[in-house]
């Protein structure tokens, strides 16, 4: 009885009473490396100049076909903006290492797909799993390999999978994060707020600011802030003030000194009596502010820190 061979991944099925006294020697080479190959192998193919690339397929011998792993290189424009890569008419998955680089155009491709059946464009850089149901070729995801694009959004259990967002939402984080994230404590969201309990020390940074006529403050950029007066200055308005937020802002003497400070509106001092700067060289002086609206900053100088 002669062999025969898997649908598949072409495996060689020995006949009875075939092979004699080289029965192992296939079972080896035409069952088991193979089936080590279509587990685990992995091979490059290098896409030409043609529309279309045919994937070896042989029975019961070594193929590209069969690999568990197809690595593609080369590059796709020019004549051709779009080559296949065809497959056997068989039920298999592979994974896809797309590495072609396209020379013209961002419609340049790559199509995984059957001869007579649909095929799959694998973006460029993309590794994932495509596989094939014997008719065409399809992605592990309909829409793109992995999680899938925004547009088909679909992840997650929820009506809507992945659920509309703004940056207001507390997931988003501000960019400028990127050491130290670790919140220690217990979180809670209540009433659109953001608390945290905890025993850990909280730092928030000194910003220094842009020594001017005219000193500019963003609140945004954090509470506590520093500046080193270089003549006679104008503390303008902070943009971006929220109701509730508290910091300092030191104001330190150049080695010249006898430098002065006025206020813009906004600050709102206690009994309307505007603070003086110590004037001597290097004197450093803190004003304790809080946010009582986005126009109305309340305010206290301490002066002289020294020893």
């Amino acid at each position: 009885m002669a062999s025969t061979f898997t649908t598949n991944i072409r495996l060689n099925k020995q006949g009875d009473g075939d092979n004699p006294n080289s029965w192992g020697d296939v079972l080896n080479n035409g069952v088991i490396s193979l089936t080590d190959q279509a587990i685990a192998g992995i091979t490059t193919i290098d896409v030409g100049a043609t529309t279309s690339v045919t994937l070896t397929s042989n029975n019961g011998a070594g193929d590209q076909a069969r690999s568990a792993i197809l690595h593609i290189k080369g590059t796709v424009g020019g004549t051709h903006n779009t080559i296949s890569l065809v497959i056997p008419g068989n039920t298999k998955h592979y994974l896809i290492n797309n590495q072609v680089s396209a020379n013209t155009t961002a419609s340049d491709i790559i199509k995984v797909k059957t001869a007579a059946g649909d095929g799959f464009n694998v973006p460029f850089g993309a590794i994932g799993w495509v596989y094939c149901d014997s008719a065409s070729v399809k992605a592990t995801n309909t829409k793109g390999f992995n999680l899938g694009t925004a547009a088909s959004a679909d992840i997650g259990v929820c009506a809507t999978n992945v659920p509309d967002t703004s940056l207001a939402d507390i997931r988003y984080l501000r960019t400028a994060v990127t050491v130290n994230t670790t919140l220690l404590g217990t979180k809670t969201i209540r009433d659109g707020q953001f608390i945290i309990s905890t025993s850990a020390r909280a730092v928030n940074p000194i910003t220094t600011l842009t020594d001017a006529a005219s000193i500019a403050v963003d609140f945004l950029t954090g509470n506590n802030f520093l500046v080193t007066v270089g003549g006679n200055r104008a503390l303008a308005a902070p943009s971006n003030a929220t109701a509730g937020q508290t910091g300092l802002i030191y104001i330190i003497q150049d080695g010249t000194g006898n430098r002065t400070l006025s206020y813009n509106t906004v600050y709102k001092f206690v009994s309307g009596s505007v603070p003086v700067l110590t004037t001597t060289a290097g004197a450093v002086d803190m004003l304790v502010y809080s946010a009582r609206s986005a126009t109305t900053v309340d305010a206290v100088m301490l002066p002289d820190f020294k020893r």
